[in-house]
């Protein structure tokens, strides 16, 4: 049994709502010997928060006596206590309620009428955790309008706790969607040693970690060391690289702040949790500067019709039955409060020489000092006075075989018992007047909502809290955290969002690389390579690029590949084709040049017909050539290379059938000779034609079986898409180079043989010569061939038709151009007989 030691009031009513409340902010133990009675504690500092919940209990309470459907013929009563911020002052205020007697006598009650229906209160998770366990045991209903501790949650320990207040077990959640909404990957963190405090900074260190958000510091400010300690965290806080640093703090945090202020910390933006936002910590003018554009969490505030007019007419001579009213008054006007109006009693203390009139005006109160607009605590406090009355309302209106309880029973309104109206409020759901809803969940909770809170200092320093923002947990549609950043001006410090990261965002087109030994969030960025890119900031790998797609300069977005092919436009195909358009008209020259002077010597010599065919040929390989340029089509895939190969078979073999007819007709000149027989175009002609339909049945069975077609190429090139012709058939391709490269080099042979015969006869040196460079060009064709991509493979291929068409052309008809033109005296018969007469004795001495 122990002395009652806080200062209560109460109001009289059918049924009695006992209120716990931290009034005051302090407790002071007298010092005892044990040798009398332990004198009573003393409570100092008025807490102007929880005294406006007080005043809004007694608000709701009024309005709820003067309804005429909630209650009507029910008043509802009080007895409030100050717990004074102490456990020991819960307790007891609890048990005194409990006992209804000066006295506090433990598990027994005085109470008879009126009844007591239940507890409001205590604020802080605290004070409100012994008040839970004492009232869990009789399973006695307890509201809290501010106790935030996840573990009240928990029904097996607290059966008959609720609150209207959101457990900070939701505050990491909303914090850590802070955090990634301004890009915050770079923070500090600061903790009370309380539980409470203790619980939510871990849970939001794993979520943080979860999410890629790192913190270089985490301190916890234990009360019994922090006057030591005060130094080192203001040096860990001045040279941090941090500008965001979340505070799982109270009160307790008043002297880390005093200690930075004079280090003009001002680029530092708080976060607080809803134990510190709205606090006492703001209250403080010397620390406001670094203070101003903290953001936090805060209380679900809510509006409360005719709240604001009821707090203007209050009055300390109006109510004198609030004993915290007058202690109220004298605290917040700074001024001494006599029991008449201009009237000075005698030994009364008078605060900075100045006394109370008792009309002083709330509304002159800074926010810092008295909130008039923004309710958090006392909406809550509101909200648990309509819980408990429309609670038992219900109670009060069951009707009979239409309980809830045993038999359908209801409860005796006269004798409820206390996991009777436990039951009820359990289960109320109701609308209040200002639209929110009223109900519990099964662990005893309010829904999940929060408010986002912006503390702004003006130039005449004046303050106020900004709602910005708010965190609904329950939303299945939408964000959960949404944030008004037009109201945010940030304090000053800074003109858009500020910048807490351990290293720069990558740009699209880099990708993240961590530093060895560096948390995630620190890393460089490193260019994505050819072919790849990143199109997100802080991209942590880079994507390749489709086949048909390249990456552009800056890394960020695929873009098609260029169409490739060696078209006419360019100077490269430009050239070839006007090199192709000279030597064909050169060949036609040649061609026009020998008919006219047909009946020449020169152009006599050697079967001319042979000559004029391959001349037609030339013309063929030189057009031909211009087929290879432009983008490759289906019908000049089929036919280029077939056409190729028949006109350069024909001018082969033709230079193998002149270069056998000289054979022959040198030969056949010998007595007896059985070549005299083969001489005649007829056998020219045979030659030809057999190697002409070798190399057509060869193109026809390509064509037939395999034919080449356009394709796009995406691997010649990487940065292009070579439109070429697809071979089909790569075994017809190079049995087609392999014929030709057989007649050239038979050519060659019997050229090479015959280059000795007289000259009369001889074109074999010319031959000799023209075949080298055709079988030359084309044996490095071919390894050229293979090692080239892209356009330039077509262009290989035309430089080897031209140079070995030419090679044929000029090597074999120069000379007899030369004669016709420039000697035209040594183009007669006269001249090329005794040429041979020559050539022959020579010949017939040498042998």
């Amino acid at each position: 049994m122990s002395k009652r030691s806080t200062d209560m009031y109460s109001k009289e009513g059918d049924v009695i709502l006992g209120i716990l409340a931290a009034v005051h902010l302090d407790t002071i133990y007298p010092p005892t010997t044990f040798a009398e009675p332990p004198p009573p504690r003393r409570c100092e500092r008025i807490n102007a928060i929880f005294y406006q919940s007080i005043l809004a209990m007694k608000f709701a309470i009024n309005e709820i006596n003067s309804s005429p459907t909630l209650l009507p013929n029910t008043t509802l009563g009080f007895q409030i206590h100050d717990s004074c911020f102490s456990e020991v002052g819960a307790i007891d205020g609890t048990l005194q309620q409990l006992s209804n007697v000066k006295e506090t006598i433990p598990n027994y009650s005085c109470l008879f009428h009126p009844k007591l229906a239940g507890f409001i209160g205590d604020g802080p998770s605290a004070e409100a955790l012994p008040m839970a366990r004492i009232l869990g045991v009789s399973w006695f209903p307890q509201i809290s309008y501010a106790a935030g501790l996840p573990i009240l949650s928990d029904k097996v320990l607290f059966p008959s706790f609720l609150r209207t207040v959101t457990s900070v077990s939701f505050q990491p959640y909303a914090l850590v969607q802070l955090m990634l909404h301004f890009g915050w990957t770079w923070i500090g963190i600061l903790s009370s040693s309380s539980e409470l405090s203790l619980q939510g900074s871990q849970m939001f260190k794993k979520m943080a970690a979860k999410n890629e958000i790192c913190i270089e510091f985490y301190e916890t400010l234990r009360t019994e060391t922090l006057k030591t300690s005060l130094a080192n965290l203001a040096h860990i806080l001045e040279t941090s690289s941090v500008n965001v640093i979340v505070c799982f703090t109270a009160s307790d945090i008043i002297p880390v702040l005093k200690a930075v202020s004079p280090l003009k910390m001002t680029k530092k933006i708080w976060i607080g949790v809803t134990s510190w936002i709205p606090s006492q910590v703001f209250f403080f003018r010397d620390i406001r500067e670094i203070l101003n554009g903290t953001l936090g969490l805060a209380v679900y505030s809510g509006h409360i019709p005719g709240f604001k007019d009821f707090l203007h007419n209050i009055q300390p001579f109006k109510e004198t039955e609030d004993v915290f009213l007058k202690l109220f008054w004298e605290q917040a006007f700074n001024c001494n409060l006599v029991n008449g109006i201009n009237e000075t009693k005698a030994g009364s203390i008078v605060y900075n020489g100045r006394i109370c009139s008792g009309k002083e005006e709330l509304e002159s109160l800074d926010v810092s000092v008295f909130e008039k607009n923004d309710f958090r605590f006392p909406y809550s406090a509101y909200k648990a006075v309509y819980a408990f009355a429309q609670a038992l309302h219900n109670l009060l209106n069951c009707r009979p075989h239409e309980g809830p309880f045993t038999n359908r029973s209801c409860a005796d309104s006269k004798d409820f018992k206390p996991w009777q109206m436990l039951h009820y409020l359990k289960n109320v759901h109701m609308e209040t007047d200002n639209g929110s809803h009223l109900l519990f969940d099964a662990s005893g909770d309010s829904p999940p909502f929060l408010d986002l809170l912006y503390w702004h200092v003006t130039s005449n320093d004046t303050s106020s809290f900004i709602k910005v923002g708010k965190y609904d947990a329950a939303a299945t549609l939408g964000p959960k955290l949404i944030i008004e950043e037009s109201s945010i001006l940030w304090g000053g410090k800074y003109f858009q969002v500020p910048v807490s990261v351990c290293s720069e965002s990558c740009a699209p087109g880099y990708r993240k690389s961590g530093i060895a030994g560096r948390p995630i969030c620190c890393f460089t960025c490193v260019h994505c390579p050819v072919g790849s890119i990143s199109n997100q900031t802080d991209s942590l790998d880079c994507m390749k690029c489709p086949d048909d797609h390249w990456s552009n300069y800056n890394k960020d977005t695929c873009i098609p590949k260029e169409i490739d092919f060696l078209s006419f436009g360019e100077p490269l195909g430009l050239i070839l084709a006007l090199i192709s358009s000279f030597l064909f008209f050169n060949a036609s020259g040649t061609l026009c040049i020998f008919i006219r002077y047909r009946h020449t010597p020169v152009v006599r010599a050697n079967n001319r017909q042979l000559s004029y065919i391959l001349l037609v040929a030339l013309m063929l390989c030189f057009l031909s050539s211009i087929i290879f340029i432009g983008r490759p089509a289906r019908l000049t895939c089929m036919l280029r290379q077939v056409i190729f190969g028949i006109s350069f078979s024909l001018s082969v073999s033709c230079v193998m059938a002149k270069t056998i007819m000289v054979v022959i007709a040198f030969r056949a000149t010998k007595p007896g000779s059985k070549l005299r027989r083969w001489i005649g175009s007829r056998t020219s002609y045979s030659i030809v034609l057999i190697c002409i339909f070798i190399e057509l049945v060869l193109g026809f069975i390509w064509i037939g079986m395999s034919p080449s077609f356009p394709d796009l190429n995406n691997s010649a090139t990487s940065t292009k898409i070579t439109a070429e012709c697809n071979e089909g058939s790569i075994l017809m391709f190079y049995s087609m180079l392999g014929f030709l490269g057989i007649l050239a080099c038979v050519s060659f042979g019997i050229a090479y043989l015959a280059q000795t015969l007289p000259d009369r006869f001889n074109e074999a040196k010319f031959i000799t010569f023209s075949m080298l460079l055709f079988v030359s060009v084309w044996l490095s064709f071919i390894p050229a061939y293979l090692s080239t991509k892209g356009k330039y493979l077509v262009a290989v291929e035309i430089f080897a038709i031209l140079s070995s068409g030419a090679g044929l052309l000029y090597c074999i008809f120069a000379p007899k151009v030369y004669i016709i033109y420039l000697k035209p005296a040594m183009n007669t018969r006269d001249i090329l007989v005794s040429k041979s007469e020559i050539s022959t004795r020579n010949c017939k001495k040498v042998a």
